[in-house]
This record gives C-alpha cells, sequence and structure tokens, in this order.
C-alpha cells in the first residue's frame, strides 16, 4: 500500500494552470522530494493534499484513504510544517504544542507526555516554558516541526522547512528530519536547495511549470549524466560537459587547455541533473 499516491492532479487559477494533472506514488517511510523553481507547483501541491486548497480535478489517497472524499480522516494520517513560521510568538513553546493538540482531539495528558518527548527529541525541553518569541529561527523550525508531529501522524510534509536559515542550522535540522523519518514516518520534502533534496531524499521528482519532469533516486538521476562534469566559462557563459569517469573529463579538459579559457573538472550532482532535464536553474 502506497503512503501517498496522487493520479492527474490539476489546479486551475483562472486561465492559469499551477498544475497539469501530475501523478506520482510514494511508499511508506520514503523521503521524497519535490524539487523546481519558484512558481513550479511545489507549495501548490502541498497545499491541496494538506486541505488547505481544493484541486480543479484529481484524485489524492494517503494509505488508501480518500483525501477529498474523508478529509478529516486524511488530515489525521498528517502533519503540515508550512513555509511560514505560523507560531503563536506569545505563547510558550508547550502551549503551542496543547493548543494544536486539542484542536485535534487528544487529552491534556496525552499532550503533556507527547510534548516532553518531542522536545526532548528536538533538543527544546529546557525552553518548555519560554515564550516562542525568544527563540532563534532554527529553534522555532525545530518547535514548528514537532508541533506537526505532536498526533503522530504517518505522513509529514516539509515546505521548505529550511529557507532562509545558516548552513549551520539547516544541517542540524536535516539530521532531525533524518531521524523523523527513521522512526517510520513518511516525509514528502519541497525544497529549493538542491544538495537538500540530495542528501535527504530516498526519491527525487523535478517538477516544472505545472508538470513532474522526471522522477528517480538521486544517485540514479545523476548517473544519467556521468560521473564527472567539466566546467568552461566562456564570453557567452558557463558551458558544462559531462563524462562517464574522470579520464574522459580530463582528456576534454587538457584539449581545451591552450585556449585560455577557464576550465573546472568536479563530480556531477543533483544540481546537474536538475539544469540537464527541466532546461532551468531551481
Amino acid at each position: 500500500m502506497d503512503a501517498v499516491r496522487v493520479e492527474n492532479l490539476v489546479k486551475e487559477y483562472g486561465p492559469i494552470k499551477a498544475l497539469r494533472g501530475i501523478s506520482f506514488r510514494i511508499a511508506p517511510q520514503i523521503l521524497f522530494a519535490f524539487l523546481g523553481p519558484n512558481g513550479a507547483g511545489k507549495t501548490t501541491t502541498i497545499r491541496i493534499l494538506s486541505g488547505l486548497t481544493r484541486p480543479t480535478a484529481g484524485r489524492a489517497f494517503f494509505f488508501d484513504v480518500d483525501v477529498f472524499g474523508e478529509p478529516v480522516k486524511a488530515k489525521r494520517l498528517a502533519g503540515l510544517v508550512p513555509q511560514t513560521i505560523n507560531l503563536d510568538l506569545e505563547l510558550t513553546l508547550y502551549e503551542n504544542l496543547l493548543i494544536h493538540g486539542l484542536l485535534f482531539g487528544l487529552s491534556q495528558r496525552e499532550i503533556r507526555r507527547r510534548a516532553e518527548e518531542l522536545l526532548t527529541f528536538a533538543d527544546l525541553l529546557p525552553r518548555k516554558n519560554h515564550k516562542v518569541r525568544t527563540l532563534s529561527g532554527g529553534m522555532r523550525r525545530r518547535l514548528l516541526i514537532i508541533r506537526a508531529l505532536l498526533h503522530q501522524p504517518k505522513i509529514l510534509f516539509l515546505d521548505e522547512p529550511t529557507v532562509g536559515l545558516d548552513p549551520h542550522i539547516r544541517r542540524r535540522l536535516w539530521g532531525l528530519i533524518k531521524r523523523i523519518q527513521q522512526r517510520g514516518t513518511t516525509i514528502f520534502l519541497t525544497t529549493h536547495y538542491i544538495e537538500e533534496a540530495e542528501f535527504l531524499a530516498d526519491r527525487v521528482a523535478f517538477i516544472d511549470r505545472g508538470q513532474i519532469v522526471i522522477e528517480d533516486t538521486p544517485k540514479a538521476l545523476i548517473a544519467r549524466l556521468g560521473e564527472f562534469a567539466v566546467d568552461v566559462v566562456k564570453e557567452e557563459g558557463l558551458e558544462t560537459k559531462y563524462f562517464r569517469n574522470r579520464e574522459e573529463a580530463e582528456k576534454f579538459a587538457l584539449e581545451l587547455s591552450g585556449q585560455s579559457q577557464t576550465i573546472t573538472i568536479r563530480r556531477v550532482n543533483l544540481e546537474d541533473a536538475f539544469v540537464y532535464f527541466t532546461g532551468r536553474k531551481v
């Protein structure tokens, strides 16, 4: 049984087609990354699957629960971490978790137990009774994530969870996200940080202009291009060529070495695959 199954999802805003009939499946306990430039349809997809926006057409299922036919049941299976930090800054960390738990019908005893566990899990327990406005940006993101986990969802939607954070804080959040997955949660991640998806994801889908261009594992997408890349800086811009091994890359670079061009040999990465398959930068 798929954790998430999406069939021909369409979303139109008047003449604008935000989603053009996308379909995909996510197996349980997989971290699935949705990559694309701004406006590609990433957030629209999450908003539809989390019940915040109605689709124009299409179907979606969480463990065979019809997302649009049984929305309340579906919402209990999923947790959402939005791009915008929508915590109540004048309440404490615990009070923010308490309100979320009550909205999902949990008893106060259960909320206390889960809150203690999750605050410990996210290294936030010493801040339990502090107001959220006293937290750093990284701490607020961690609180946002564990709030979405309070009702024990089987699926977690993360919409640009590390946007605007410093690199070292982002990497700390990567560790938290992987630990959540290891506990058995299926994760749907949108991001425009390519290295984030390359590090975290089991499978990746590239979306552009409301359509899924290609889907595979990060390793397989990279392997379609080759192992090494040669970047050549020309007057008209940067040109990149891909090769199966370093020997081929070095041979090509040597042939150009007398032409007064800046040449770099490096390993192929997921950003190369994205640019190659979509023709666009993230």
